[in-house]
């Protein structure tokens, strides 16, 4: 489960919430008796029911995103392209105006790296090749704010193939640059961080850079 450092208690009840409704969806999934099943669909009430009052989101919103899953709840994964140019990296310009790697959702029909690909293709232009992963997170220990549900963020490094593509602006994102890592804009920080960026620097500069993981 997220870790919930003792400087962040006003954070408990987000990891109460997400602990009730864990236990709640396996419940419902492998629970045959009826009372049972009752009793585990009235924690789960109870876990939307907290994350609606301290959150402000509105309880049938919260049932609709927090408990709308089934089966063994399992971390969402989210790919993040690395690409490098003149020691450079890729960003892209999000319609809110703040900037990010390229990536995102990993569509259940894709794997991470033909996910990269689609992600890299859609958001900036390019066709790239996948070489490596840089790192393996936990989201909620790097990024904010903090999700009601566990995310795997991977960031992989990746070659351009085709390098003389014109940028299309599209319903994601409006512009591609590439900045060095004293330059970074104004980030897409529960994207990815300065030093989430400064660890991909980190690995392009080095020879044998072995993947970091929480």
């Amino acid at each position: 489960m997220i870790k919930i450092n003792d400087s962040d208690k006003e954070n408990s009840w987000l990891k109460w919430a997400i602990e009730l409704q864990f236990i709640s969806q396996a419940g419902i999934t492998y629970s045959k008796d009826p009372f049972d099943l009752e009793r585990f669909e009235r924690i789960r009430e109870i876990s939307a029911e907290i994350m609606s009052l301290k959150s402000g989101w509105n309880l049938e919103k919260v049932k609709e995103v927090f408990c709308n899953e089934t089966g063994f709840q399992t971390p969402k994964l989210d790919t993040r392209a690395a690409i490098f140019r003149n020691n450079k990296i890729l960003l892209v310009k999000e319609k809110n105006g703040t900037w990010s790697l390229p990536g995102g959702w990993v569509d259940v029909n894709e794997s991470i790296k033909s996910n990269t690909i689609k992600e890299v293709k859609e958001e900036s232009g390019f066709t790239v090749n996948p070489l490596n992963i840089i790192a393996v997170q936990d989201r909620n220990k790097h990024n904010e704010p903090l999700y009601a549900y566990g995310v795997c963020k991977i960031f992989i490094k990746c070659d351009i193939l085709e390098d003389n593509v014109e940028f299309i602006p599209n319903i994601e994102t409006t512009e591609r640059n590439f900045f060095t890592v004293d330059n970074l804009p104004l980030l897409a920080t529960e994207k990815n961080t300065e030093e989430q960026i400064r660890l991909c620097f980190k690995a392009n500069s080095s020879e044998n850079w072995k993947t970091t993981f929480d």
